[in-house]
């Protein structure tokens, strides 16, 4: 008989032995369990980790316990933007939950310094909010959620109920549930059902473009605990400030060949306006973790990464609020069984550890309960006296010309709970007059002082080079909005108005009635791109001045500025289509429309003037796919469908062959998007026609290695010398990161004549980056309309090296291809939908470009 060598790998054999865990092998031992409390199984249908849960089987569940248990209550406090509810669990004993309105009336009053003091907090509960996967492709913290909602629901003794009767404890079992779901969905598809595969290699580890970490628009909502631009986090911070926690949780996964991690992160690294006893507390907290993962034989650690500098994070937001956050990371799966350096990493022991990590902190807090809640009173005690004795009394920021932004930034404000008021009275302060009813003023003696001062600040001096995220997040730069501090003989009680109040957004006008001739209006208003979009989708013909021109109005001549769009009514196909929809948009987007009744100017050029070009209906691509940027194709996709209201296609790479491009105008490509040479060639023709190629951050380096754009990018000299300076080993990383701009903001200076600028009323402009892509001014001297001054830092890190590289270099170049336009662009300008100020800049290379002189052109 012919004999067959059979090899079987020992790791394969592993996994096809391996028996499903039961509730058993997550559970504390020596606990006895409600058996009126439905089980996770007994709802899911499966074990917990046995396949990755869908948000929809997490809210069954979570509604099954409410409704079986007295100590748990449920509320949805937001719909995602594909309509997932997001729910909060509030979980205590069933006398406190009798109490519950009045427990949280005097938790709350811990946050009030004048009444705090009247507070007995060793008799109160200590709260704390566990928030779970964030991410959605970071699947262990939710799929520990059911577990801790049950063992909190059903377990029996004296320690359980010592817990609820000290603590009230939220559960927020998913943050992010479109992208759990589209994780979900991706891991469980891929399952081997006899033999799980654990090949790093195999499909089910590596997810498609864009994959699930993200929100519906690819957003990262773990940034935008501060800057709630999106419903999941509007909610939740709301939910936050109803409750402020104590501590707060923010459970995470990192890389498949790591540990496990918890803070305390690197201390040089926290933000100087966080109180070290906030520090002190983290490290106490950290001794619980410890010695219950230590009960388990799990590897961890703490201290050597992450930091606590960003306050738009879960983990940090929390320690600007008088509160603890604390983050986990979680070695990943990223599927159901994948090997490591450690071995096999499996997915329930991922949830496991997760999970393991909720009892410790329910342990600490309990532990901890009066440190905590005499923490968040003196936090606040301290805060009041600072803002009493502040140099700083108030700020004023405001945009006469656009009364949007200074909507959205009060907007940003208010969320925070910081109370911001209508400026009563004409101000001036350091050289800018803000006027009564278009400005706002926010004292800093209020409560909220710790994070209003986070967000004004414009700090460029720190202990540490490297950050986790961005160094700097000044709000009114964000903006793009004027802005002062002013000091004691600058403020007074008299410049307050009415408490600003969301929801009351600007309406608009037109002047003048009915216009028979043309209607003209200015491109000063944020939401001018979407009144335009509306009115060239409807058929409107429409010009924009490539000068100033001074028309007359009902009110007498006026003068408008470069970019002032006129709707001429001579040449409508639908007068009376015109008429009506000039008014709604006006109407809805803020925007002052002016009817103009001649055509005949006091001065200048008169309104049949050729300095009027034709506006075109954007039709607009941006490249995706594999290769791309999924969070700059997210965020252009946001501001178009969100805030424009405009189709954006999202072109994948491969899709680019043949005539795929004609239907467009307008393409955008942001990072490297690895073209195939017939897509470039392709790309090459459409431009070479009278395309607009919009391309920002590396994409920059793409476009001119394709002879795209006309660019230069500024290089770092290499010394050469025979005496090398040798360093230790040890500082390689941390001299590395030092050279990496991780996020800061800059100054710049903008042509306000360029069809760029249109809409703009100040040279000084600020920007974000997160680059090294430093681009030299064009040859032709129109070329460059928007450059970096000589002192480029206005607030966060840059090393001095990179300051020299930076200073007077071009922010954005305008090169001629054929009969297109190519626009480089060194920074994002709608980076993570709070930069309100560059996202004009994005707006008008779309309306614009077009209409950009070739003479102008590099």
């Amino acid at each position: 008989m012919k004999k067959i060598l059979l090899i079987i790998p020992v790791l394969l054999i592993g996994l096809q032995a391996q028996a499903q865990v039961t509730l058993d092998y997550y559970l504390p031992k020596g606990v006895t369990y409600d058996s009126s409390i439905p089980t996770p199984k007994s709802i899911l249908g499966a074990e917990v980790g046995e396949w990755h849960i869908r948000h929809d089987q997490l809210v069954n569940y979570m509604y099954a316990v409410a409704e079986a248990s007295d100590r748990v209550t449920i509320t949805e406090y937001a719909r995602t933007y594909e309509n997932r509810p997001l729910l909060m669990l509030t979980i205590t004993s069933p006398n406190n939950h009798r109490n519950i309105d009045k427990l949280k009336r005097e938790h709350v009053m811990l946050t009030d310094a004048s009444k705090s003091g009247d507070l007995d907090i060793s008799k109160m509960p200590v709260v704390l909010t566990q928030s779970f996967s964030v991410h959605g492709n970071e699947p262990s913290g939710s799929n520990a959620s059911p577990l801790t909602v049950y063992y909190l629901a059903a377990a029996q003794g004296r320690e359980i109920d010592e817990l609820l009767e000290n603590a009230i404890i939220l559960i927020d079992p998913s943050i992010n549930p479109d992208g759990l779901s589209r994780f979900a969905q991706w891991a469980n598809m891929h399952k081997s059902l006899n033999t799980l595969v654990s090949d790093p290699n195999s499909r089910e580890f590596n997810e498609v473009w864009p994959g699930g970490r993200t929100n519906h628009y690819w957003f990262d909502l773990n940034r935008d605990w501060l800057l709630m631009q999106h419903p999941e986090s509007k909610g939740r911070v709301a939910k936050f400030h109803e409750w402020k926690p104590n501590v707060l949780t923010d459970h995470h996964e990192m890389g498949t060949n790591s540990t496990f991690f918890f803070q305390p992160g690197i201390q040089s690294r926290t933000h100087p306006l966080t109180p070290a006893r906030n520090q002190r507390l983290t490290a106490s907290i950290a001794e619980y973790h410890a010695e219950e993962l230590d009960k388990i034989q799990s590897l961890y650690y703490s201290e050597e990464s992450f930091d606590d500098f960003y306050y738009g994070k879960g983990s940090t937001y929390p320690d600007v609020n008088g509160s603890i956050g604390i983050l986990f990371e979680q070695a990943s799966s990223r599927g159901h069984a994948q090997e490591s350096i450690h071995g096999v990493l499996k997915f329930p022991f991922t949830v496991k550890n997760q999970f393991t990590a909720t009892l410790s902190t329910m342990r600490a807090v309990i532990e901890l309960r009066e440190e905590l809640l005499a923490h968040m009173r003196d936090f606040y005690k301290e805060k009041a006296e600072a803002a009493a004795n502040a140099s700083i009394k108030a700020y004023v920021f405001g945009d006469d010309e656009d009364r949007a932004r200074n909507y959205h930034l009060a907007e940003m404000l208010t969320r925070n709970q910081i109370k911001v008021y209508d400026l009563k009275e004409d101000l001036t302060a350091n050289g800018t007059e803000y006027k009564a009813g278009k400005a706002f003023v926010v004292p800093t003696n209020q409560q909220q002082y710790q994070l209003l001062t986070a967000m004004f600040e414009r700090r460029t001096e720190f202990t540490d080079s490297l950050f986790y995220d961005v160094s700097a997040f000044n709000m009114p730069y964000a903006f793009n909005l004027p802005f002062a501090e002013l000091n004691s003989r600058q403020f007074k009680t008299s410049l307050q108005g009415d408490l600003f109040s969301i929801g009351n957004m600007p309406k608009g006008m037109v002047v003048g009635g009915r216009s028979n001739y043309a209607y003209v209006f200015e491109w000063d208003e944020y939401y001018t791109p979407k009144a335009m979009y509306k009115l060239l989708a409807n058929g409107v013909r429409a010009k924009v001045a490539s000068q100033g021109v001074t028309a007359v109005t009902a009110n007498g001549p006026r003068d408008f500025d470069y970019g002032t769009v006129m709707i001429p009514m001579g040449v409508q196909d639908d007068q009376e289509k015109v008429h009506k929809l000039v008014q709604e948009v006006a109407q809805e987007n803020g925007i002052t429309v002016y009817a103009i009744s001649t055509g005949l100017t006091p001065k200048g050029m008169d309104l049949g003037s050729n300095n009027f070009r034709n506006l075109k209906l954007p039709k607009v691509a941006i490249i995706g796919g594999s290769g791309a940027n999924s969070s700059e194709v997210g965020e252009a996709w946001h501001l178009l469908d969100q805030r424009y209201h405009m189709p954006l296609s999202i072109v994948q790479r491969d899709d680019i062959r043949g005539s795929t491009l004609d239907r467009y105008n307008v393409i955008i490509t942001s990072a490297y998007s690895g073209l195939s040479n017939s897509a470039t060639e392709e790309l090459k023709r459409w431009v070479r026609n009278g395309g607009t190629l919009i391309a920002y951050k590396s994409a920059v380096y793409w476009a001119k290695s394709q002879g795209l754009a006309n660019v230069e990018f500024v290089s770092r000299e290499q010394e050469e010398t025979e005496d090398v300076e040798t360093l230790p080993y040890i500082r390689q990383s941390n001299d590395s990161g030092a050279r990496v701009i991780g996020g800061a903001i800059f100054n710049t200076k903008i042509d306000l004549t360029h069809p760029l600028a249109y809409g703009f009323n100040d040279e000084n402009f600020t920007v974000f980056r997160n680059s090294t892509l430093f681009m030299k001014k064009g040859k032709n001297p129109y070329s460059s309309p928007v450059v970096y001054t000589d002192e480029p830092l206005a607030a966060g890190y840059i090393s001095d090296e990179n300051q020299e590289l930076l200073a007077n270099t071009a922010a954005v170049v305008v090169s001629r291809f054929g009969s297109g336009k190519v626009i480089a662009m060194t920074d994002n300008p709608n980076f993570r939908a709070f930069w309100y100020g560059t996202n004009k800049l994005f707006a008008n290379a779309i309306f614009f470009g077009h209409t950009i002189s070739g003479g102008t052109t590099n």
